[in-house]
């Protein structure tokens, strides 16, 4: 049994593999006891709580505080009533335990196969002046050291009530020597790893753009400081949503940690008539003793694995080859063809369309939401290209924006109130195009109707769904004035009520989430898309730092990336194929570039690495994932992946510039089965050695020579 009630102390344990987790009702409020390394479950337990102490609201540890009755840290809710006032006070009132996981109405979240491998508390809470009810969920995994959390606000009073503030989960630590680890950058710099110590006050990271963002991710860890890849206590929480989000880390003047995720409250407000509901997005909490590594495997599995749906989620990824950087707008059927066939004479197995083949798309400028092919690149249109390109023995994708709308467009022409606008208010473009307003049934239900008949008609395997900007002057004509500050949070809904018409109805297709690269690369897009688009910056170096970062909440099924050509489009550096190849092998592999421009010495070397790759695929993107050294502290990067049996791993490791009389490098590996004797192939590299010297040890790497230099090595268990 994962949850444990004990009715006379009124402690509720809940249990994984390695982790515990303890509330504890106090005087009526939830209260957090315990979250850490595994307690044991005991017959005869004594409260975790002082009783005797201090238990004033603004020192009780809280599961889902409120603001205005004396806690004045900052709340996990808040809710305007018919009179003007805020005040609202939740008193626990009864609870279910039950087997498995439930649903989250029109939202994504993580999910359960069986009864037997989750175990789910649900919390009745209620004020009984106002009359909201909140139900609070968690889920605890049997085998993941993981607890999920998520509430539901309902309103069983008389009038109706305006929820300013609904976040998904808020725990109280009684510590606050803690680091806080988060994911920042910029369109082109994504997932770059940033810490800070914790001081006294708040610590926020948030979207206030409508969706995730490049700039910061919804993930948050605190860590001890020092802990590392190995070591360490972590407690992370990440956010299972599209939208605006803010994390929160706020140090109390009695040095405990209010730590919390959910729905970015800045310029939300949700109108909640009786007997209505509001579901919030799901937050996914892990905890590890052992550091940032074992954190990220927690994540890695349970996303891969229970976040990811379809046909498409245990299955190998295919190699593609995407026209974008070859081409950009100019191409015809003919460049297209010959860019596949060269592909398939390398061996890679998916070729995709990318932006340019609908309406008059000539750049930028024009023709987003006129998803009809152009006649004049195209004469056979789609159909014809994708048989082509199917008689070449290759599957055939294709890149699509739809939700976005130039103003240069027949679509615009005949519809100009069908993207987010504020009458009377300038309509901000960025890229040369408005969003479309998925707030509205209408606007879905067209989109739905032109991409299903595309779908149907065209033999695709595979889409690229993209979107180029943030949300401006957010607002619908057709909602009424007081609920125009809930259609950035209806955007994200109707966007997700679409996705799972779409993926439910074409499940063959394999998607792609893409937002000018890793701008919405969160757990809300996983649930529809298996795999993301993780930067349009394609150089070999900047990747190290980027796909180092992503891999710490996010599995390596989930990461895409490309070998482009040099000089680099992004920032102009010359790095050799080996390195641009090793780099993309550590991904969802493909390329990004004309294949006809290859010379014959490198359509020999991109023919290899399609030939390893097949080969080692299974490993990468299904394997765990061990992180060994940081792009962040220093120009040296390496990281593995080993098996589940442990019998097979392979590591990666990456040099930026050479140096005169370098000391001998030895990579002291992680992983591997400290029992077994590994065979190593690898560059001018061939041996027998044991794994506990590989992980105490290391690996002796050989002598490199120039900058960015790189070497990949096999291991395999050999029988003693």
């Amino acid at each position: 049994m994962a949850i444990q009630y004990n009715e006379s102390e009124q402690i509720f344990h809940l249990q994984s593999e390695n982790m515990s987790y303890i509330l504890q009702i106090v005087n009526g409020y939830p209260a957090h006891a315990y979250w850490g390394q595994k307690l044991r479950l005991t017959d005869r337990p004594r409260s975790y709580i002082n009783l005797s102490g201090n238990l004033a609201l603004d020192r009780l540890p809280q599961e889902y505080p409120q603001y205005g009755s004396g806690d004045f840290r900052h709340p996990a809710y808040q809710v305007r009533l018919e009179d003007g006032s805020r005040i609202t006070e939740l008193k626990y009132q009864g609870h279910r335990i039950f087997g498995g996981k439930p649903k989250l109405e029109g939202l994504p979240a993580v999910y359960a196969e069986s009864e037997e491998e989750a175990e789910t508390l649900e919390l009745e809470l209620r004020d009984e002046y106002s009359g909201l009810t909140v139900y609070l969920n968690y889920t605890v995994f049997q085998h993941a050291d993981a607890v999920t959390r998520s509430a539901r606000l309902v309103n069983s009073g008389t009038g109706p009530l305006g929820v300013m503030r609904a976040l998904s989960a808020s725990v109280d630590l009684p510590r606050s020597d803690l680091d806080m680890i988060y994911l920042a950058g910029t369109w082109a710099r994504e997932g770059h790893l940033e810490r800070r110590p914790l001081g006294s006050g708040g610590t926020v990271i948030e979207s206030r753009r409508g969706v995730s963002g490049h700039q910061l991710n919804p993930f948050v860890a605190l860590a001890e400081p020092g802990a590392g890849e190995e070591h360490g206590e972590v407690y992370s929480m990440s956010l299972v949503y599209s939208g605006s989000f803010a994390a929160q880390a706020e140090v109390d003047p009695f040095r405990s940690t209010r730590l919390s995720i959910g729905l970015n409250p800045f310029d939300f407000h949700w109108v909640l008539k009786p007997g209505e509901a509001f579901q919030t997005p799901e937050a996914v909490m892990v905890y590890s003793p052992a550091g940032l590594g074992a954190m990220s495997r927690t994540y890695h599995r349970l996303y891969r694995t229970r976040l990811s749906r379809g046909v498409h989620r245990d299955r190998e990824r295919p190699i593609l080859v995407n026209n974008w950087e070859g081409t950009y707008f100019d191409f015809t059927t003919e460049k297209i063809v010959s860019i596949a066939k060269a592909g398939a004479e390398l061996g890679i197995e998916l070729f995709v369309l990318d932006d340019g083949w609908f309406g008059k798309r000539d750049n930028d400028r024009s023709s987003l939401g006129d998803w009809t092919p152009d006649l004049r690149k195209l004469p056979g249109g789609l159909t014809d290209l994708a048989d082509q390109v199917k008689a070449l023995d290759m599957q055939f994708g294709l890149w699509v924006e739809p939700e976005m709308i130039s103003p240069d467009s027949e679509l615009y022409r005949q519809h100009p109130d069908w993207c987010l606008h504020v009458e009377g208010r300038r309509r901000t473009e960025a890229r040369w195009q408005l969003v479309l307003d998925y707030s509205r049934a209408d606007v879905r239900e067209y989109i739905y109707q032109t991409l299903s008949g595309i779908f149907s008609t065209v033999p695709v395997s595979y889409i690229k769904w993209d979107m180029n900007r943030y949300l401006t002057e957010i607002g619908s004509v057709q909602s009424p004035p007081e609920q125009q500050a809930e259609i950035a949070h209806r955007y994200v809904l109707g966007l997700y009520e679409l996705l799972e018409r779409l993926t439910s109805e074409f499940p063959h297709i394999l998607f792609e989430n893409c937002s000018s690269g890793g701008g919405r690369f969160d757990p809300g897009m996983m649930y529809y898309m298996p795999q993301t688009w993780t930067s349009d910056n394609t150089d070999a170096v900047e990747r190290l730092k980027i796909q180092y970062g992503t891999s710490l909440v996010y599995p390596v099924s989930s990461i895409g990336a490309h070998v482009s050509a040099v000089p680099n489009h992004q920032v102009g550096r010359m790095t050799p194929l080996k390195m641009r190849g090793d780099v993309a092998m550590s991904g969802n592999f493909g390329y990004e570039l004309d294949l006809t421009q290859f010379t014959d010495e490198e359509k020999e070397i991109v023919k290899e690495q399609v030939r390893v790759y097949k080969e080692i695929r299974s490993l990468v993107q299904q394997g765990d994932l061990y992180r060994l050294l940081s792009p962040f502290e220093g120009g040296e990067s390496a990281w593995m992946f080993v098996s589940a049996d442990r019998k097979e791993a392979l590591a990666f490791y990456f040099r930026v510039l050479a140096e005169p009389n370098a000391p001998e490098r030895r990579l002291r590996l992680q992983g591997l089965h400290p029992d077994y004797d590994y065979r190593i192939e690898g560059e001018s590299t061939e041996d027998v050695l044991p794994g506990d010297r590989l992980m105490r040890i290391g690996l002796p790497l050989p002598g490199l020579k120039g900058d960015y230099a790189s070497a990949m090595f096999r291991l395999k268990a050999v029988e003693n």
